[in-house]
């Protein structure tokens, strides 16, 4: 079973959710705006590291118009992450092999989510965007990064069973 990255709920206004998560570390690549980077993030955790070791998948798989508290990493494309292991850093996960894969550490932050079924159909994934800035600006709370989607579920998982979250970093 895929684990989940750890986080702490601190609280909730309408159907908006507010997280606490410690630090992390991505593995990401930029892409063209699809799901391009998937094989390239896949082969990494499978063994295409310098190790040459699997590592543990963690869910979700993050797609961001930039990795969440790192700049100027900003273009027409998107970024794509998985998760390491929780409590690892960025010196205890294996070197990528491929240079399009890069290791990011991400700090300790707070994010504003709200949890959607379904596929991420990009008109779906926009309206779930837009009532979480809305509802986040109704709160008088400001964004402080990029609106990123999560998704917890294989491909093969019906439509109707998948778990996705659209969030974004805030500072309160």
């Amino acid at each position: 079973m895929t684990k989940t990255i750890p986080f702490e709920v601190a609280g909730r206004v309408g159907e908006i959710e507010f997280r606490r998560y410690p630090p992390l570390v991505f593995a990401s690549v930029d892409t063209s705006g699809d799901d391009s980077g998937f094989n390239l993030l896949f082969a990494y955790i499978t063994g295409k590291n310098s190790a040459k070791n699997a590592i543990p998948m963690t869910s979700p798989v993050i797609t961001a118009a930039k990795i969440p508290m790192t700049a100027p990493v900003v273009s027409d494309a998107s970024t794509m992450s998985f998760v390491m292991p929780a409590g690892k850093t960025p010196e205890e996960v294996p070197e990528p092999l491929d240079s399009k894969v890069r290791i990011v550490p991400v700090p300790e932050r707070e994010a504003a989510v709200i949890t959607f079924k379904g596929k991420t159909r990009e008109e779906e994934v926009k309206e779930v965007e837009t009532r979480l800035l809305k509802g986040l600006r109704d709160a008088g709370i400001e964004p402080a990064g990029e609106v990123f989607l999560m998704r917890y579920n294989p491909p093969w998982t019906p439509g109707f069973l998948r778990r996705n979250e659209v969030g974004v970093e805030i500072k309160r």
